[in-house]
Parts: structure tokens; C-alpha cells; sequence
């Protein structure tokens, strides 16, 4: 089908079609399936990891890293300009492209035959659920009448949740086949499917004449990949080698440039003067370090798991369910309890079962009973329970209802770019700690970097001596997580006090 059938999906602006009284059957279920798709295959590829280092692929450290995060990092960085897309282009239209953009990135990456075109196909994908995701509510919130728009939002937003479990659980029954290329390969018909039912489904809605800011978006990709290659390369390259030193002056460069062309452009991708309001800016903090831990236990959750824990693949999807349980049963909860003890005490009791999850995680080792473990994933759920709905809220309402898509907007650009970053500093730790607690003699042979690498180059009577390094390095970066989320939570908290007795005082004057 030529491009400009498939964005014309809907009339001019002098003949918008009204909004649909009753949204078409399934359009929901087809949305949220959409938005499952997308954030499910964000913790699907954790799982993933063991069985990449030990693939013929043989990647790095690093480089696995890479592969994880580079759908993160695309999906984090478009996704404003995949709404906006939507906006001036239709958004049907752009939800069609997302869903083969997806499709297409999926298959190279089952068929990738080296680590250079999977790291492509994974950009690709990226690029695809960046415009998926925003262009689903877009489509739910033209179809149905008022009154349901806030029931709708809600059942949308709790999908960004659910599709983790979905990725961890499915991801786990799909690789339990053998294969990390089964993960990929299962995601191309799951996505043509869905193309198909948007197809059919989706209604046409009226278009907006709003100018794409093609700059800003190449500007903020590129900064945030610099600093993730100074954050990521460091244990292998040296903190003080010309490729680290170069991805973090580099990405302050960039971060300054792309203010700077936000501040002057007419239609910015994110204008930085929004970050004036405090309530904002400490949401927006609060909601990257609450992803940055929970997408940090992900990363290690799955290869703990399997090495330390000696969990089969399928297992490991299942193990990570204690972490949900708060999720899905504690949110409606949770608005009740911030009117009762306060916003602010809200937020802080958030980060205080978030941090203190993550440092209770770290005593584990490979005596630890899945039991125990599975308490301390339910204290971090607590947490992400009481954190979610309150910082959706503050985002929410720190910005007039005009602009309400540009707060959508920064949810999602702050939840994945807050992922990119846990994945890249836990990686960054756990593998320094790891080369460094090896056994003398397994380093000077061989130099492995990862678990596979030394499981493969070693005595098979020293695997324990690799396991009991991993479980070292787990451990480290799990408390420097751990600790980062309770520092970032106390600022997020301080934040919001300095900001209420600001505004208070400027009433009383």
C-alpha cells in the first residue's frame, strides 16, 4: 500500500467527521493489545540475555547492553514525535506504520546474523513502537463519547503495567523453545494481526496542521545514545579512554544544542520552559527513577534467576510476578491513600519500598530460597504501586488541560528513557564487579566479561567460582541501584515541600 494512502486516513480540518457516540467493537481490547505488544517486548528481552551472551552472535558486555537498550532508547526519544506524527499526518495511519515498522524490525532481528544488523532491526523496532503507542490512545480518545474518556485513559494507562508481566511471562514460554530468535519471530505475526484489526477497526480522525521538529528529535536520540555509550562502555573501554570521555562531552554538547533549538523553534518537541514548573519537573524525576529501578531489577532479575537460582527460561518469566501483585491489585488504592496522608508522604513512602526493595534484593545469593526473594520483589511493587498513579497525577495536573497530550508525551518519555538508563548503570556496575571478584587465573586466560564467556572458557568445576562473581556483582549494583532511587526519591520529595511552602507563601503575600 503507497505511504500517502496510509496517511490519509482522514478529511481536512473544514470537514472533520464528529466523534463516534459508541467506539467500534474490540477498537479497546485491539489498543491495549497494541500497548501490550510494545511495553511487553521492553522486559521481554531481558530474559533474553543469557542466552544472547551464549549465542554464536558471542557479544560483549556491552554490547548486550546495546541490544536491550536500543529499542528503549528510540522508543523513548520518538515517541513525542510519533504523537505528533499522528496528529498531522492521522493517526490510524501512523499506528499502521508503527505495527509494520515493528513487524519488519522484528523479523530482521529473528534472522539478524550478526550483532550489527540485530542492533539496526532493534532501532527499527524502536521506531515503531514510538509511533504505536502514543496513536493508540489518540485513536481510543476520538472514539468514544466523554463521559468514558476517563474510564478509557485508565484502562489504557494500566496496559503499560500489565504488558511488562505479559513480556516477562510470554517471553518466557516463547524462549523456553531454545532460541532468543523465537522471541522476535513470535512478535511479527502478533503484530500483522494487529495491523489487520486496525485496519478494520480503527476510525479516521481529523487532522492538526502542527509542523514535526525533525531537529529536536535527531538532537535528543543522539545525546541520549552518547551518554549511554559513556555510561555503558566504561568497564570495558576505561573511564578515561577517549570513547567515554568523548560519549559524555558529547552528550552534555548535544543536550545544550537541543535546548537551544527547542527554546527558538516554533512547535518544539519538548520545550524546556516546562521544566519551570516545579510540581512538573520533580514528577518528571520521580517517574525516571522509578523506572531506572525497576528496569535496573529487570535487566538482572532474569539472569539471577537462571545463574544464580538455576531457574529454567519459562520459570524466570514467572518469577517476576511477586513484583506485580501490588501493581495490579494495590492502584485503585492508592488515590484514597494520597488524601488521606498527602501527596508528598505518598511519593516518599513510594521511593522508601522502591530503594528498600532493591537493597533487600541485594542480600540474595545462592542460598537465598525463591521465597524470600519473591518478598522483597513484593516490598519493590509496593512501591511502584504507590508511585505510578501519584506521579502520573502530578504530571497531569501540573500542565492546563490543553496540554494534556504533551504530558502523555512525558510520561512515556521519562518511563523509557528512565529504563535505558537503569539497564545501562546496573550492566555498567554488574560487570565491573563481576570481572573484578573472578578468580585470578580465570581472568589472565581468558578475560570474559560475561557470565556465558567464562561459563564457556572455564572448567566446568569452577562454574561456581563464575556464579558466586555474578552473584557478587548482582549484588553491588542492585545496592547502588537501591541507593540512587532513595537519594533521587529524597530530591523528588524536597522538591515538591520547597515548591508547596513557595506557593503558599506567594498566597499569603
Amino acid at each position: 500500500m503507497p505511504f500517502n494512502v496510509l496517511i490519509r486516513d482522514r478529511p481536512p480540518a473544514s470537514q472533520e467527521p464528529r466523534p463516534h457516540p459508541v467506539a467500534p467493537r474490540g477498537l479497546l481490547a485491539t489498543m491495549c493489545a497494541c500497548v501490550v505488544l510494545v511495553v511487553g517486548m521492553v522486559a521481554a528481552i531481558n530474559l533474553a540475555v543469557p542466552m544472547l551472551a551464549a549465542s554464536a552472535l558471542h557479544p560483549s558486555a556491552s554490547t548486550l547492553v546495546w541490544i536491550v537498550d536500543t529499542y528503549v532508547i528510540f522508543f523513548a526519544c520518538l515517541v513525542i514525535p510519533g504523537g505528533a506524527a499522528g496528529d498531522r499526518f492521522g493517526r490510524k495511519g501512523v499506528l499502521l506504520i508503527g505495527l509494520g515498522l515493528f513487524a519488519v524490525g522484528a523479523l530482521l532481528s529473528a534472522i539478524a546474523p550478526n550483532v550489527a544488523v540485530l542492533l539496526v532491526s532493534r532501532a527499527i523496532t524502536g521506531v515503531g513502537a514510538a509511533a504505536v503507542l502514543p496513536n493508540t490512545l489518540a485513536v481510543l480518545l476520538h472514539a468514544v463519547p466523554v463521559e468514558r474518556k476517563g474510564a478509557t485513559i485508565a484502562v489504557w494507562a494500566s496496559m503499560t503495567g500489565i504488558g511488562g508481566v505479559v513480556g516477562n511471562v510470554g517471553g518466557g514460554v516463547v524462549l523456553s523453545g531454545g532460541s532468543w530468535r523465537w522471541l522476535f519471530i513470535a512478535a511479527v505475526p502478533i503484530s500483522l494481526v494487529l495491523a489487520a484489526l486496525v485496519g478494520r477497526i480503527a476510525p479516521v480522525s481529523p487532522r492538526h496542521g502542527r509542523r514535526l521538529d525533525l531537529p529536536g528529535a535527531v538532537l535528543f536520540v543522539a545525546a541520549s545514545v552518547a551518554l549511554l555509550l559513556g555510561i555503558v562502555q566504561g568497564p570495558e573501554s576505561g573511564w578515561g579512554s577517549p570513547v567515554v570521555v568523548g560519549g559524555f562531552v558529547g552528550a552534555a554538547v548535544l543536550f545544550a544544542v537541543w535546548t537551544v533549538v527547542e527554546l527558538k523553534v516554533e512547535h518544539p518537541l519538548l520545550d524546556p520552559r516546562l521544566f519551570r514548573v516545579p510540581g512538573l519537573r520533580s514528577a518528571c524525576l520521580g517517574m525516571t527513577a522509578v523506572f531506572f529501578g525497576m528496569f535496573a531489577l529487570f535487566y538482572v532479575n532474569a539472569s539471577f534467576l537462571q545463574y544464580g537460582l538455576g531457574f529454567s527460561v519459562f520459570r524466570t518469566g514467572l518469577g517476576i510476578i511477586p513484583l506485580t501483585i501490588p501493581i495490579i491489585l494495590g492502584a485503585r488504592h492508592v488515590h484514597r491513600l494520597s488524601q488521606r496522608i498527602g501527596l508528598d508522604a505518598t511519593i516518599a513512602l513510594a521511593f522508601v519500598f522502591v530503594g528498600g526493595g532493591l537493597l533487600g534484593l541485594s542480600t540474595s545469593d545462592a542460598q537465598t530460597s525463591y521465597v524470600e526473594y519473591a518478598a522483597w520483589l513484593v516490598v519493590t511493587g509496593i512501591g511502584v504501586a504507590l508511585a505510578l498513579p501519584t506521579l502520573s497525577g502530578a504530571i497531569a495536573g501540573s500542565l492546563p488541560h490543553a496540554q494534556a497530550g504533551v504530558g502523555a508525551g512525558l510520561q512515556a518519555t521519562t518511563r523509557e528513557f528512565g529504563s535505558a538508563l537503569g539497564v545501562a548503570v546496573i550492566s555498567t556496575v554488574l560487570t565491573a564487579r563481576f570481572i573484578a571478584a573472578l578468580p585470578e587465573d580465570v581472568r589472565a586466560d581468558h578475560d570474559p566479561h560475561t557470565v556465558a564467556q567464562a561459563l564457556a572458557t572455564t572448567d566446568p568445576g569452577r562454574a561456581n567460582d563464575v556464579v558466586t562473581a555474578f552473584i557478587s556483582g548482582a549484588d553491588l549494583g542492585f545496592r547502588m541501584v537501591g541507593v540512587t532511587v532513595l537519594v533521587l526519591g529524597a530530591l523528588v520529595v524536597l522538591q515538591s515541600l520547597l515548591s508547596r511552602r513557595g506557593q503558599a507563601h506567594s498566597v499569603q503575600q
